[in-house]
């Protein structure tokens, strides 16, 4: 990837996009000219509408924990420019691309580009894309809530789908319900017929109430794992409870889905504790958020009236180290987004 910085170059060849060179802080990141990129066999040129901030952002650009290095960069990041999910307008397509056509709107969540490694590429101006990582944006959504959707909301479905192997009726607890994951994940639940706890903090009570949530507790107020009620599924997004928990709160032969970890040591007890007695599995999801055909999922849900994004902030481009710092220590109720329809500050 070329580094032009600030020098004039022909609009033809260039862009803005956010970019890092070392790990550490947001304010590593500058809005910079770089070379346009040029789609690939398989691939579409996107011009990005709108991009959401994800907590795998930060964890890229910190590079905790430090093993994210060894797929990112050892001692730099292979790729400059964060940001997973997009929506926006094909531009043109590469050699062997046919499944969508210049002014098709779309979105999606980037597999990584460039030299290998993580980052992504959203956080730009323009972007190149696999159409199998594509999905048609769903009918009826602005730019921004299209971008919202394809790494919370399809982890969120893999959770309750997949892993969790929910049924109508089936009572599960969700841990952590307000913020990206959560908010789908209550909705997703819902629209597959379980009745739903919510676990949030007090100010995020009536959200996880409007999206459905049978009934919520205030994690400052109350342990789930105290009340002495069981779950056929629990997923636990906050990644904040022992195995003893989870254990304590699902019913027999339950499901416990956590997704991420709070530390290494819980990563390694939650791994560990796997089957025991047939009293419930708990199991970390690692979800693949580059399913077309989840997205398309997702879209049946939107058109039904059971799934909406909810947007706890926005941002333009030039403001990516704000957003970051948002999803980071903000603790947003629901998804952070970048739009290119903000103005650029002067």
């Amino acid at each position: 990837m070329s580094r032009t910085g600030n020098s004039a170059v022909s609009t033809q060849e260039s862009m803005r996009a956010a970019v890092y060179y070392k790990y550490g802080s947001p304010d590593n990141i500058s809005v910079i000219d770089i070379e346009k990129p040029a789609p690939k066999d398989g691939e579409v040129l996107i011009r990005v509408k709108a991009a959401s901030v994800n907590a795998y952002d930060w964890h890229l650009l910190r590079a905790k924990p430090f093993f994210t290095r060894f797929l990112s960069g050892v001692f730099k990041p292979a790729n400059n420019i964060l940001g997973a999910d997009v929506s926006g307008v094909v531009v043109s397509a590469g050699p062997g691309a046919s499944r969508f056509k210049p002014g098709d709107k779309v979105y999606g969540c980037l597999e990584s580009c460039g030299k290998g490694g993580l980052a992504a590429g959203g956080f730009a101006e323009y972007v190149c894309a696999k159409e199998s990582v594509l999905a048609p944006a769903p009918i009826g959504l602005s730019f921004e809530e299209a971008a919202a959707l394809p790494m919370a909301a399809v982890t969120a479905l893999q959770g309750i789908r997949d892993m969790g192997q929910i049924k109508r009726g089936m009572k599960v607890l969700i841990n952590g319900a307000s913020g990206g994951v959560g908010s789908f994940a209550v909705q997703i639940a819902k629209a597959y017929g379980a009745e739903v706890t919510a676990v949030c903090s007090t100010g995020s009570m009536d959200l996880a109430r409007s999206l459905g949530a049978d009934r919520v507790i205030d994690y400052k107020k109350e342990n789930f794992a105290e009340e002495g009620e069981k779950y056929d599924v629990i997923l636990d997004i906050a990644a904040s409870r022992s195995v003893k928990d989870y254990r304590r709160a699902l019913k027999t032969g339950g499901v416990c889905v956590v997704i991420g970890f709070s530390t290494i040591g819980h990563m390694i007890s939650v791994l560990l504790a796997g089957k025991r007695d047939g009293k419930g599995n708990i199991g970390i999801l690692t979800a693949n958020n580059k399913i077309g055909g989840d997205l398309l999922e997702l879209n049946k849900l939107i058109e039904a009236g059971k799934l909406k994004a909810v947007i706890d902030s926005q941002y333009p481009l030039e403001a990516v180290s704000d957003a970051i710092r948002r999803v980071e220590t903000g603790h947003p109720k629901g998804k952070v987004i970048i739009s290119s329809q903000l103005p650029m500050h002067e």
